[in-house]
């Protein structure tokens, strides 16, 4: 079995779908002679033909809009936006039109439809390109948020959205596209959408990530052995529908809690997770739960975006502090 980066394992599943399905088509900006300004979609377009990979204008709008048109039409479009910073544009599409057509049309249309993004910081780019605004994709109903943490959760993942009748946003963490390489399987498995994954079990404190910050959240659980805090670590995989049912029995196994993510921490998703653990096991609390977020400001630039970014010694600190309450 090879073991892929998080970029092949994509491409992999891009490119097995595509097989199975013509129906599936991929549009966005240089997705197809250059493959992608990460390269995700590389060789598609050479495979499947222009028709079914299209390099599309500079348009956001218009790219998220014509998907949207080719999914209640029949169709199964992946529309990559190139940077997760560029999906504000599409805001009305997805939120008045792609979110609200099964209802609106009291099920009679379903928007079978991708949105595929890199998303979030650790690359050192410019403005505009290391955000994480995931909390507000998340916030509108009848679309499906959903984030990968490993090569081979990326390709299961991301078969499921593919395949599922409803709107899904699919954020790849940029940061880990080629960090990480794992065993990926040629050939169909998929992983579900909605429910989130036990990465490593323990019983002092339950940590809940997503995305980049699972590995953050793991070399802090394997620094604070050393403390003797053994931790549980959990990846959401799904933000929207959220496992609040993992996330409770978690909480009430451990009575702890820490909440990691890049994103800026007012309004965030932490906020959100904090209100369900309130909600369904509060009585199970020894302390209240800790956020370690990015701050509420803009991704700072370069040279100081390390200081933004949650790291192992940040979340390190957040669970000494839960478990010395």
């Amino acid at each position: 079995m090879a073991k892929l980066n998080m970029v092949e394992a994509i491409n992999l599943a891009l490119r097995e779908e595509m097989e199975r399905d013509d129906r599936i088509v991929v549009l966005g900006e240089d997705v197809g002679k250059e493959g992608g300004v990460f390269r995700v979609t590389d060789g598609l377009q050479a495979k499947f033909g222009k028709d079914r990979v299209i390099d599309t204008p500079l348009a956001e709008t218009g790219i998220v809009g014509t998907a949207f048109g080719m999914a209640v039409y029949g169709l199964r479009p992946i529309a990559e936006i190139q940077f997760e910073g560029f999906i504000f544009p599409c805001l009305d599409q997805i939120n008045n039109h792609i979110g609200r057509i099964r209802n609106r049309s009291r099920g009679r249309f379903t928007c079978p439809l991708v949105i595929r993004s890199p998303y979030g910081g650790g690359i050192h780019a410019p403005e505009h390109h290391s955000d994480s605004p995931e909390a507000i994709l998340a916030h509108i109903p009848g679309i499906k948020v959903v984030i990968p943490s490993t090569p081979y959760e990326a390709k299961g993942l991301l078969i499921s959205s593919i395949r599922d009748p409803d709107p899904v946003i699919f954020f790849e963490p940029k940061r880990i596209y080629r960090a990480i390489r794992e065993e990926v399987p040629e050939g169909e498995y998929s992983i579900p959408l909605g429910k989130a994954r036990l990465v490593q079990e323990g019983k002092d404190v339950t940590v809940i990530a997503w995305g980049a910050m699972v590995r953050e959240a793991l070399n802090a659980a394997e620094q604070l052995k050393a403390d003797k805090i053994d931790v549980e670590v959990i990846d959401l995989r799904t933000i929207s529908p959220i496992d609040s049912e993992t996330i409770a029995a978690s909480i009430r196994k451990t009575g702890r809690g820490v909440i990691v993510h890049e994103a800026a921490k007012t309004c965030g998703l932490g906020a959100e997770i904090i209100a369900l653990i309130n909600e369904k096991a509060l009585l199970s609390l020894q302390a209240p739960i800790e956020r370690v977020t990015g701050f509420d400001i803009p991704v700072p630039l370069p040279k100081t975006e390390h200081y933004y970014l949650p790291n192992p010694k940040r979340i390190a600190l957040a669970v000494k502090k839960v478990m010395s309450f």
